[in-house]
């Protein structure tokens, strides 16, 4: 399996419209996603995971037959590149609210190769103590879990978001509902990004599972964000791994390593919490 891993920029671009960076970003998932079976861009790259007082305002609604501003784009990209599309995180916005009363969630939207929409995924752990997330976002509650489809088939993959990466009984679960390969689209800060780099080896070693991970990278919201994207084996070998600029990671996996790995030395046989 062939993975691109785009991590997108913030910087003199900061500004951009939702229309604007939703164009430009599509045009890096065209010019980088070609010859790919799975390209993934980061957490809230259209909305700044850190730009909380810009987020009612470049709010995307989902539940229309037609795709919002900030995916549209990204879905002809998907049916341009054949590939299956991670298209990150954008804030959604629904009519009816949920259980603490808001209408905004972090959600993390699964594209095919036909742009279609396979999977979302509402982020369960919201950064911000109190404040930021918390303040204004619902939390998710649905574990997701899905069989990749053509041409990226190969490895059950479960979902999450940057924040989540804090919490190893969420990829526990995900392992216990069959996942092989972790998605985590990230707006993960620089002053943190050793703790980053970490814990993505910790999830893949204790879970025996690829984790592909895409960060952003410049400055928004007063914040410095860490980049360091990455592509972690089961044994926690790190295959490659982004600066903190724009970059484009192209890695090739065998998904046949993370059987090989957990027959090899077969630890989560031996759980007994």
């Amino acid at each position: 399996m062939k993975i691109a891993v785009i991590q997108v920029a913030y910087g003199e671009g900061a500004d951009e419209s939702v229309e604007e960076r939703a164009a430009r970003v599509a045009g890096l998932v065209r010019t980088h996603g070609a010859g790919h079976d799975l390209v993934v861009l980061p957490e809230l790259w259209s909305a700044g995971g850190f730009a909380a007082r810009e987020w009612e305002a470049r709010s995307q609604s989902l539940s229309g037959a037609a795709l919002p501003p900030a995916l549209a784009p990204l879905a002809e990209a998907a049916r341009h590149t054949g590939a299956v599309l991670h298209a990150g995180s954008v804030v959604e916005r629904t009519d009816e609210p949920g259980p603490q009363g808001r209408h905004l969630w972090n959600t993390s939207v699964l594209l095919g190769p036909d742009g279609e929409v396979l999977e979302t995924y509402r982020k369960v752990h919201r950064f911000g103590f109190g404040a930021g997330e918390p303040r204004l976002m619902e939390a998710g509650e649905e574990l997701v879990v899905t069989d990749l489809p053509a041409p990226a088939d190969g490895l059950v993959t479960g979902l999450s978001t940057c924040y989540d990466l804090r919490f190893p009984e969420l990829y526990r679960r995900l392992v216990d509902l069959g996942a092989e390969l972790f998605l985590v689209p990230a707006a993960w800060p620089e002053p943190r990004i050793e703790a980053w780099r970490l814990l993505l080896r910790a999830r893949a070693i204790e879970d025996q599972c690829f984790v592909v991970a895409c960060n952003t990278a410049g400055e928004h919201a007063g914040q410095r964000m860490g980049g360091r994207s990455a592509v972690i084996s089961p044994t926690g070998e790190v295959l490659a791994e982004a600066g903190t600029g724009e970059e484009v990671l192209s890695v090739d996996i065998d998904p046949a390593l993370v059987r090989t790995v957990r027959a090899g030395f077969p630890v989560l046989d031996d759980r007994r919490l």
